[in-house]
């Protein structure tokens, strides 16, 4: 029986990226704790504080462990952390005078952090690599469509002319911004968790920095001024970012299921679900599933900011709070990026429907467009109360705006020439360049 949407196999790969949940997979959980504590012992017998015979053998032993999940369950169920029944499982698969030095100087929670790090130092990786490939996606639907009219709309209604290039940069840009976030964010987020006891690394002696510094240098990990064991900004940064992609995500899902209704059709999001009894329907279920992520992960972050809350140095609630709530956030994200990167590839923009929009308005979204020709001939407010009067006798006769200003006033204006929609995109040219140029330099950078 599953108990959450992700781990379902009947949700789970609506909701989940296969490599993604590998990384938070039980044995990858283990896989990294074991990592730390081999790294941790060659750390100490490389300074001195354990036998190297010691940490030779603890190595060999890390290499070769095969923990089962179901071995560290009662431990932790008693313990509140899985670390005591694994290092017990270590030392009873270490030679007899070596077994001691397992784990020394270290507490549970150095190894459970600094597995998590290394762990989501390959989740970053993946998500980067997945953010970079819908960025080269978009880039493209930008260029492609730079010269391509569609309706905007604002608080839901038909606004002024716009290019589709552009709405698909303003969709690239916040994925830039989420690229250019990453290095600030890895430099904080990838450091080594190693204060032992009660995050003075009391039990170290005098080798304290070294083993620490040792430590870091093995799991290529940097190394924090101060123990951040209670201190979980760096995740909360984290989560942070998790929460800006799948907000965007889900934005632009959001705009691709709008642009895609029937009466709009703009706009065919690839291959979609079917109905259990209308056969018509071609449901979007990818840019459904990003909408739900989106909103998931911003109800979560409220939860992460909870549990930032630790008391003195160390607390077992807010720490268990996490466990339940970052996963979900990483998971979510994964899962998003596959969804977005297959949405954006293998969209079909539907122009001619783009332009049969805009001219069913019958040059209404061309208003703002015959206000700015009038005022060039007249005060601006003069201008807008013509216009104004204008759109109410297309709706009542159906004939195109510039056709009944033309009738109306008798002004050198090229009513007939302003009809093109392609004249008033604004500045969308310089834009789009102004974005495409950003993501040249971002990849020139990595």
């Amino acid at each position: 029986m599953s108990l959450t949407a992700f781990d379902s196999q009947i949700t789970g790969l609506m909701f989940t990226d296969s490599k993604t949940s590998e990384l938070f997979s039980d044995d990858a959980v283990i896989k990294a704790m074991v990592q730390v504590e081999s790294a941790l012992a060659a750390a100490e017998g490389a300074c001195g504080v354990i036998p190297k015979e010691a940490a030779a053998a603890i190595e060999k032993t890390c290499a070769r462990a095969r923990i089962a999940p179901y071995r560290l369950a009662e431990g932790t169920a008693k313990d509140g952390v899985p670390v005591p029944a694994l290092v017990k499982e270590l030392r009873s698969q270490v030679d007899k005078d070596h077994a001691r030095f397992v784990h020394w100087g270290a507490t549970s929670q150095d190894i459970a952090d600094t597995g998590l790090v290394l762990r989501l130092k390959a989740v970053l990786d993946l998500h980067e690599s997945a953010l970079t490939r819908l960025a080269r996606t978009l880039g493209d639907l930008a260029q492609a469509h730079r010269n391509t009219p569609v309706a905007a709309r604002t608080r839901t209604q038909q606004a002024t002319p716009t290019s589709f290039g552009l709405k698909c940069a303003v969709w690239l840009s916040a994925i830039l911004r989420h690229l250019d976030r990453l290095p600030g964010l890895r430099e904080r987020l990838l450091t080594l968790s190693f204060g032992g006891a009660a995050g003075n690394l009391a039990a170290l002696g005098d080798k304290a920095t070294d083993v620490e510094a040792e430590l870091a240098a093995r799991l290529g990990l940097s190394i924090s001024p101060a123990p951040w064991h209670v201190m979980r900004d760096s995740l909360d940064d984290y989560a942070n970012w998790l929460t800006l992609v799948t907000g965007t995500l889900g934005k632009m899902a959001q705009d691709v299921m709008l642009m895609a209704q029937n009466e709009v059709a703009e706009l065919k999001p690839g291959s979609g679900g079917g109905s259990s009894t209308m056969p018509n329907k071609v449901n979007p279920v990818g840019a459904e599933v990003l909408v739900a992520l989106a909103r998931q992960n911003a109800g979560l972050i409220a939860t992460m900011h909870q549990a930032a809350l630790h008391e003195h140095e160390r607390s077992g609630s807010n720490w268990a709070i996490e466990w339940l709530t970052l996963p979900q956030m990483v998971l979510a994200t994964g899962a998003a990026l596959k969804e977005a990167n297959t949405l954006a590839s293998e969209l079909v923009v539907r122009t001619e429907n783009m332009r049969a929009n805009i001219e069913a308005s019958n040059g209404l979204l061309l208003a703002e467009a015959a206000m700015f020709a009038l005022a060039d001939h007249m005060p601006r407010p003069e201008a807008q109360e013509k216009v104004t009067k204008a759109c109410r006798v297309v709706n009542e006769t159906g004939q195109h705006l510039f056709d009944v200003l033309k009738d109306s006033y008798d002004l050198p204006i090229d009513w007939n020439g302003l009809k093109d929609p392609a004249c008033h995109m604004g500045a969308s040219d310089q834009m789009i360049d102004r974005v495409l140029e950003s993501f040249q330099k971002l990849a020139e950078k990595a």
